[in-house]
């Protein structure tokens, strides 16, 4: 039997509103009427396509592909109507991606970069926090969040991490300065730049200063690597972060990584959820090699 797509535009409004008596109003139908379409599209696809939550309906795994593919099929039909009066762009495929808002921009950009110079594509990308991330994620709304911790999933919150890249943490400063003699020493009574206290980056940073019995003197603490970039490269302070932030900096001579903390790495994960429908840019983006994520910039010593 072949898919009735009056069944399946049907599906597509109820899908957008997440109302079915506002859209049966809409359309001019009975909620009864448009009831039965979606159940005859559900047995010709062998799917339940939504999961009602009170008055609302939202969209199951299967319901979000299902309203990909009737996007595509519907908004194709509005570019052809343009194509032939004011000129239109062919059908894109789409990838959602969320990433924390503490997360290296010159990481996401490593990230995405196999799908940059695609045009045939639309690329979402949000920043968050992690939680409201993993929110949108659960709801379909996204296809993959980067991370620079993992999570544990369950039978309600199906995510899987998966690690991407690991890097060594450095000791970072503009290159005016000299280099400071080896670690611990070289930090004691030096001005320095370090991650928020809820950063991993920053727990292990406080640990092997422990362990050490080193007191460090710090400047400013700040969640946003971007914003620790700036203070790195317009200060004479030195800055606690992995060397991806200021890639850009260190290829051209501006800042100097003065070597690798001990035992302190920046961790980047993937978090996607469990589906049977998988994306194949996604997959594309997932199989990246460590390397290729965190390309060589300039070498670095051990403090």
């Amino acid at each position: 039997m072949k898919l009735n797509y009056h069944h399946l535009y049907h599906f597509w409004q109820v899908a957008r509103s997440g109302h079915l008596t506002q859209t049966a109003e809409a359309l001019h139908v009975s909620q009864s009427a448009l009831s039965h379409q979606i159940r005859q599209l559900e047995e010709r696809l062998g799917q339940k396509l939504f999961i009602r939550e009170g008055r609302k309906l939202r969209l199951s795994e299967a319901g979000r592909l299902a309203f990909d593919y009737a996007n595509a099929i519907f908004r194709q039909g509005e570019e052809l109507t343009a194509l032939f009066t004011e000129g239109g762009q062919a059908h894109r495929e789409s990838i959602r991606v969320g990433a924390v808002a503490t997360l290296s921009r010159n990481f996401q950009e490593e990230f995405l970069r196999p799908l940059l110079d695609r045009e045939d594509m639309e690329l979402s990308l949000q920043s968050g926090g992690l939680d409201d991330l993993l929110r949108r994620l659960s709801a379909h709304r996204l296809d993959v969040v980067l991370a620079n911790q993992s999570v544990r999933g369950d039978d309600q919150h199906p995510w899987r991490s998966q690690r991407l890249a690991r890097q060594a943490v450095s000791i970072i400063g503009v290159s005016g300065l000299g280099p400071p003699p080896n670690f611990p020493d070289g930090l004691r009574g030096r001005g320095l730049i370090v991650p928020g206290p809820e950063s991993t980056v920053r727990h292990a940073f406080d640990q092997l200063c422990e362990y050490h019995r080193l007191t460090p003197t710090i400047i400013a603490e700040v969640d946003d690597m971007a914003m620790m970039r700036l203070l790195a490269r317009d200060t004479h302070h030195l800055a606690v972060m992995p060397r991806v932030v200021v890639r850009d900096e260190l290829r051209a001579g501006t800042l100097t990584d003065f070597g690798a903390l001990p035992g302190v790495f920046e961790e980047f994960y993937a978090i996607t959820i469990r589906r049977r429908f998988g994306s194949p840019l996604l997959k594309r983006l997932l199989g990246q090699s460590s390397e290729t994520l965190l390309p060589t910039t300039v070498e670095g010593g051990k403090i």
